[in-house]
């Protein structure tokens, strides 16, 4: 049919139906089956939408900044160099606000700058650092190697590219550095750090902190098999003041044959004198399972990324578990440890970095190993006492 056709028809129904109500008095409403009143009201309230539909699109009220290695000539040389025994200072600003994305990467002819390099932070002119740890430690390389990984707080990307994703507050102040304890000079350091800028922050807000440890190696103990109060674990964490622990990073290097991974975490809140929560081994731990099955994995919350040589002298491990759904809150302090075998029955290399907020002030920081005893390396052990192995 033409659309002539179709126009005639259209304008042929519309007066038959016009001529039907005005001869009966019926509405077209009724004579198209449609009822009156329901079409007639308006249509009923929604429900709130929910927030996250507007997350994006909701307006900020801060100002964006971020400190930088750019050349300020203008040119590419978007580095600064640091000679050994000296420091770059990578964020220094006055004011509120918070550090929300760290990122560097390093070109160095030392073969152990992620361990000879010390980040250090320091929250509203506090006289001692909140953050003190090896730089390659602090983004989960704990064995001084660069591997590829991805999760919710911390990643490195290709090639060498280290980020860091915590909030890190700050109401007057924040100053952050990379001090070079190595033999050589860190040829070009790259860095972003990027903050918001504030008229002030909530009173409520923990500052961030971060702390390596290391036992090399841990010593292993007599037993009957059996620990209840943790005695002689290994310790990741022990604060004072109130707070929550956001999670930990954690790298072993094996210095004995077969999984070394039996040690069950045991966590002391608030001065309790035994484990407020314990764990059943340290693969659950770390939210995996069966040693791993040998094989690294990286997810948002927890992973082993790094698994080389595994269950054999020399094997090397590095694992990580965010705290994001659940943080360890403590009102008082917190002892944050895991055994080092079934009891500690074991001697193998633990390095690791614990992550929480708390008040202000902290307790002294467990002052750092010498770089020389930083270096990981496999020792010759036997009933707990350790030999370097040439």
């Amino acid at each position: 049919m033409s659309k002539l056709g179709n126009d005639e028809t259209f304008r042929a129904r519309r007066r038959l139906l016009g001529g039907m109500v005005s001869a009966t008095g019926v509405s077209a409403a009724a004579l198209l089956g449609v009822n009156a009143r329901a079409a007639a009201q308006p249509p009923p309230p929604q429900e709130r939408a929910p927030e996250e539909l507007f997350t994006q699109a909701r307006l900020r009220n801060y100002s964006s900044r971020r400190s930088s290695s750019w050349d300020r000539t203008g040119g590419n040389a978007d580095s600064v160099r640091i000679d050994p025994g000296q420091s770059a200072t990578v964020l220094d600003v006055t004011g509120a606000g918070v550090v929300t994305h760290v990122w560097f990467t390093i070109n160095s002819p030392d073969r152990m700058h992620l361990k000879n390099l010390i980040l250090r932070a320091w929250w509203d002119g506090e006289s001692s650092p909140s953050v003190e740890v090896p730089i390659g430690d602090f983004f989960g390389l704990g064995l001084g190697e660069y591997f590829l990984y991805q999760s919710a707080l911390l990643a490195v990307a290709n090639v060498k590219a280290l980020n860091s994703y915590f909030q890190m507050p700050f109401a007057t102040a924040a100053r952050m550095t990379v001090e070079n304890q190595g033999p050589d000079r860190v040829n070009s350091l790259y860095f972003h750090i990027d903050y918001v800028a504030l008229s002030g922050i909530p009173n409520d807000l923990g500052r961030f902190h971060a702390q390596f440890r290391q036992a090399t190696p841990c010593k292993a103990v007599a037993s009957n098999g059996k620990n209840l109060d943790g005695r002689d674990n290994y310790v990741f964490l022990e604060a004072t003041g109130r707070g929550h622990v956001i999670g930990v990073t954690q790298s072993v290097l094996q210095n004995q044959n077969g999984w070394f991974g039996e040690g069950d975490d045991m966590i002391f809140i608030d001065g309790s004198p035994l484990p407020t929560i314990n764990g059943t081994g340290t693969e659950d731990f770390y939210n995996g399972a069966w040693d791993f099955g040998l094989q690294p994995f990286d997810y948002q919350h927890n992973g082993a990324p790094y698994v080389v040589d595994p269950e054999r002298i020399g094997g090397r491990y590095s694992m990580y578990r965010w705290f994001l759904e659940g943080p360890l809150v403590f009102e008082k302090s917190v002892r944050v440890t895991i055994e080092h075998g079934t009891a500690n029955n074991r001697s193998d290399n633990f390095f690791s970095t614990a992550y929480w907020y708390q008040t202000e002030p902290h307790a002294p920081f467990p002052a750092l190993p010498t770089p020389a005893d930083r270096v990981p390396r496999v020792f010759e052990v036997e009933g707990g006492v350790a030999t370097v192995s040439n």
